[in-house]
């Protein structure tokens, strides 16, 4: 069984590396398209922003699937 809350979204960050706004913009919009609550859209927003930049891209691997 998978730990990633939205298995089903796929996220291309390839050619973010360093952007860490770009990449929560895409994980956002992608939440959004999926139908994904504003209140886990909000969650993710704030997890995600909660920390460094590697904290970043691994909240990303736990709530979408990252390419």
């Amino acid at each position: 069984m998978s730990d990633v809350r939205y298995p089903e979204v796929e996220v291309q960050l390839a050619g973010e590396a360093g952007n860490a706004c770009a990449i929560l913009a895409r994980v956002l919009h992608a939440l959004r398209r999926a139908g994904a609550s504003p209140e886990d859209q909000e969650a993710f927003a704030r997890e995600a922003t909660s920390g460094d930049y590697d904290h970043l891209l691994q909240t990303c691997t736990r709530w979408v699937s990252c390419t």
